[in-house]
This record gives structure tokens, sequence and C-alpha cells, in this order.
């Protein structure tokens, strides 16, 4: 079964050429296009089929991608945000990252890049080129002061490898065997140390610092 996409920007012409190019990928299909994201509430809200993957544009009228992104992330937490834009700014990538995107592209992705990118956000949960990754780590450990060695436990470690898979925090706990609140205390511990937010921010740490593969 292919992964279904939706894909909302206002410039027709670029959402269609966009519709275009991943109808030859295998994997994947677009299923609808919306020109903003009060018209993707809209039909969201009216029954269109709800999809595995939102290409979502960020400048755009009526609402923007930042806000829509936020809705998604309160109302379908279970749909995979990747935004696609003409921006590349730290602000951009951090903002839509916050706001729940799970993925960040510029509009100039090679076509066969955007692929890998569909297949590894699809797969892993998310994806970031090595550019927006380095935008992500250097917000998330604070480049400005961060040198103080933080100690972490053998346990945290070993809960770092799993951020980066699709298991849920219950199912994390059962392959260390311990509770689920003991895992949420790895959790805590961590985003606090290293002032991080989300399981994204934990997943890109411990990535960058190889603490697990992708």
């Amino acid at each position: 079964m292919k992964n279904t996409i939706v894909i909302v920007d206002d410039h027709l012409l670029i959402a269609k050429a966009l519709e275009g190019i991943i109808g030859n990928f295998g994997d994947f299909e677009v299923i609808y296009v919306a020109e903003n994201g009060k018209d993707l509430i809209e039909k969201l809200e009216n029954g269109e089929k709800i999809p595995d993957i939102i290409l979502l544009d960020i400048s755009m009228p009526l609402m923007d991608g930042f806000e829509t992104a936020f809705w998604l992330k309160v109302n379908h937490p279970n749909i995979k945000v990747m935004a696609l834009s003409m921006q590349g700014d730290d602000n951009s990538v951090i903002k839509m990252i916050k706001n729940g995107a799970k993925g960040y592209l510029l509009k100039n992705t090679h076509p066969k890049d955007l692929e890998t990118a569909l297949s590894k956000l699809s797969s892993d949960g998310f994806f970031y080129p090595d550019w927006a990754s380095k935008i992500i780590f250097s917000n998330i450990n604070g480049e400005k002061g961060n040198e103080k060695a933080v100690r972490i436990s053998d346990r945290e470690k070993e809960f770092l490898t799993y951020t980066v898979t699709e298991l849920s925090y219950k199912e994390i706990a059962e392959k260390m065997c311990c509770s689920p609140r003991t895992v949420e205390s790895y959790r805590d511990q961590l985003c606090e140390k290293f002032d991080l937010k989300t399981r994204v921010g934990l997943a890109v740490f411990a990535l960058k610092n190889g603490f697990a593969e992708s």
C-alpha cells in the first residue's frame, strides 16, 4: 500500500508540478492539494482522507505553515509533517520543528533527494538534511555555552538508542524491562540536561552524538 500525501501550497503550479514528481515515486501518492492551512482544515473536517504525510509550505495567505503545523500537531499528531519551503533560515526551521514538523526541505531539493526524504520520514518518523540538522542541533545544544560535560547514565544511553525508533514509550519500557514511568523519567532528565523539548529533539541528539544509528 502506498503512503498517502497531501500538498499544502498556495502556488498551484508548484503544487501540481510536485504532484507529478511524486507520482513517479513507487511508494507514494498525492491524494489531494490544499491552497493553505485554512483550506486543509476545511477539507479534513469535511471528511477528506487523512494522509500519512503532509508537505507543507510556510508562506501562505489566510493560514501559514507555522500555524498549520501547530494545528496538525494538536488535532492530528499521527500525520507526519514535512516542511517544504524556500525559507531555510534558522528561525523558520526551529519554529516549524517546535510546531510539530518532523522534517524540513527546501523547494530546490532534487527529486531523488525528495524521494529519499519521504522514505526516511515514513520509516523513521523524521528526516532532516545535514544543513537543517546542524541548525536544530546548535539550537537544542545551545552552542553559546554548553561546553561543560554532562553525565549520561548507561540506562539513559540505552533509552536514547530507542528514541529514533517508532516504539512508543510503553514499548520502550518493555524493551528496557522497566516501568513506563521510569522511561518517562529518563526522557525528562535528558530533556532537562540538554534543554530539549520533544522526542524529535532527543532523536536528533542521539543520532548526532553516536548513541543511535539511522
